[in-house]
C-alpha cells in the first residue's frame, strides 16, 4: 500500500478532534502574505461561488495567506493551469483529476496534481423538455446535446455516458454540442439542442431558474453507474436528485463524482495546513452556494481514490485528527 493509502487509514481510524487546533507556524505572526491563485470555473457557476466564498473566508481569518480566484471554463483546464503553473491551487471533479495524474484521456502524461481533501460531491443532470419525445438516454440517439463546455468536467462525465449507451458513434451518435451552463440552459429554452448535461451541487440555481420557465423532465442515469465504475474505477456512485428540486414529483436515481481541492505540490506545506485549517472552520459557509445540505466530514475528506493527499494535507490530517 502506497503512503497516502497507509496515512489515509490512520486518518479514518482515528477519533475525530477538534478542528481548530492551532497548528505551529500556520496561522497568525507576522511576515508576507502568501498569495495562492485558484482556478475555478465559469461565473455564475458552482466553482466560481466556492472560490470566491473560500478567499472571503480566508481574508476574513488570521492567515497570512491571499487567495486569488481565477475564473476558467472549469475541470479540466484547472488541471492543466495547475500542471503548467499558472495557478497553485484548483477545483477539479474526481474523474479527471485521476486522469491528469495518471496521465490518461484529455492527458498526455501525468500532471503535477496533489488533493487537500475532497469537499463535496457533484450530480450528474440530465434534462429534456417535459413534454417533449426523449424519456430514456437512449432517445438521445442522434439528437443535438449540450454536452458541457469545453475543457469541463461534465463534458468528460457527459462523453463517458453516451459512450456507455453506443451514442458516441455511427448512425445513432448524438451531435454533441460543447456549451457552458448558462449557454446550455439558453439553447434548451429555444429548442436548438434536445437535451443538456450539467454535473453540478443539488439544486443548481441557474436549472432551478429553468424549471421555473420550462417543465423539465430529468433522465434517470444510475443505470449507467456500474458501466463506468468498471471502466474508469469507484470515481463514480450512484445518488439520487431528491424530490422537491427543480419541482421533481419523485427522486431520480443518478451519477454523483467528487469534487477535489487540489493544489500543486510545490505549495508549501504551511500554506496548505493553513488552508485547510479555513477550510474546516467555514465549510459550511463555502457550501452554501453549491449544494444544499452538504457537510464535509474528515473520513469524506480524505478519500481522493487515485489523486495523493499534498504532503501539507497529510500533515495537517494528523496533527488535527490524531
Amino acid at each position: 500500500m502506497t503512503s497516502a493509502g497507509l496515512t489515509r487509514r490512520r486518518v479514518m481510524g482515528a477519533g475525530l478532534g477538534a478542528v481548530g487546533v492551532a497548528l505551529a507556524g500556520c496561522s497568525g505572526g507576522s511576515g508576507p502574505v502568501r498569495r495562492l491563485r485558484l482556478a475555478t470555473g465559469p461565473e455564475g457557476g458552482p466553482y466560481n461561488a466556492f472560490g470566491k466564498a473560500l478567499a472571503q473566508a480566508v481574508a476574513a481569518s488570521v492567515s497570512r495567506l491571499e487567495i486569488v480566484p481565477v475564473s476558467t471554463s472549469a475541470s479540466v483546464n484547472n488541471l492543466r493551469k495547475l500542471d503548467d503553473g499558472s495557478v497553485e491551487l484548483a477545483l477539479a471533479m474526481a474523474d479527471a483529476a485521476e486522469d491528469a495524474v495518471l496521465g490518461r484521456e484529455s492527458f498526455t502524461r501525468p500532471a503535477a496534481v496533489t488533493a487537500l481533501a475532497r469537499v463535496y460531491v457533484n450530480y450528474t443532470h440530465l434534462l429534456v423538455p417535459a413534454d417533449g419525445p426523449v424519456r430514456s438516454v437512449r432517445d438521445l440517439a442522434g439528437r443535438p446535446v449540450a454536452a458541457g463546455a469545453t475543457g469541463s468536467g461534465v463534458q468528460v462525465v457527459a462523453g463517458r455516458v453516451l459512450r456507455s449507451a453506443g451514442l458516441s458513434d455511427g448512425p445513432a451518435a448524438t451531435r454533441e454540442q460543447q456549451l457552458g451552463l448558462a449557454a446550455s440552459a439558453a439553447a434548451l429554452r429555444e429548442g436548438a439542442v434536445d437535451a443538456v448535461f450539467w454535473s453540478g451541487g443539488v439544486p443548481t440555481p441557474a436549472l432551478s431558474d429553468l424549471a421555473r420557465e420550462l417543465p423539465l423532465r430529468f433522465l434517470p442515469l444510475d443505470d449507467h453507474v456500474g458501466a463506468l465504475r468498471q471502466s474508469h474505477g469507484p470515481v463514480y456512485t450512484a445518488v439520487t436528485l431528491p424530490a422537491g428540486v427543480y419541482g421533481l414529483a419523485e427522486p431520480v436515481g443518478t451519477i454523483g463524482v467528487g469534487n477535489y481541492l487540489l493544489a500543486r505540490d510545490d505549495v508549501p506545506q504551511g500554506a496548505t495546513r493553513e488552508l485547510l485549517r479555513v477550510v474546516f472552520e467555514r465549510w459550511s459557509d463555502l457550501l452554501r452556494e453549491v449544494t444544499a445540505g452538504a457537510r464535509l466530514e474528515p473520513r469524506f475528506a480524505i478519500s481522493t481514490g487515485q489523486v495523493p493527499l499534498h504532503p501539507g494535507a497529510v500533515t495537517y490530517y494528523r496533527s488535527v485528527y490524531g
